[in-house]
């Protein structure tokens, strides 16, 4: 069980690279690639990425050091929470199509969250 859970906090550890993305890249540049940006204000988007970052980096880091362990079910939480809020952004837009990564990093973070807490 615990190798399993290393693997999906692996993964959803790339919220890293998203988030470092978003937080850095020119809004213009981000667009091209993910149309939501347009959607939204400069601030917003640097504040999904702020978050995607310190997400991905607390379903790591404090269980991996044993340094604050409590913050990486919380952090699996927050990114729970971001994905379900991505995925009703999609569907409002027409971008069904995205969903399911959605829903597979939901479930990866609800693994996690549930995992690490008991």
């Amino acid at each position: 069980m615990n190798l399993a859970l290393w693997i999906m906090q692996g993964l959803l550890g790339l919220f890293i690279v998203a988030g470092i993305m978003k937080t850095l890249q020119q809004v213009d540049k981000l667009s091209v690639r993910m149309a939501w940006v347009k959607r939204y204000s400069v601030g917003m988007v640097r504040f999904i990425g702020i978050t995607e970052l310190l997400g991905g980096i607390g379903v790591i880091v404090p269980w991996a050091t044993g340094i604050m362990p409590i913050l990486t079910p919380l952090a699996a939480v927050g990114l729970a929470i971001i994905q379900v809020a991505a995925a009703f952004d999609h569907l409002r837009n027409n971008e069904s199509k995205l969903v399911p990564i959605n829903i597979v990093f939901l479930l990866l973070a609800v693994a996690v969250a549930y995992g690490r807490w008991v």
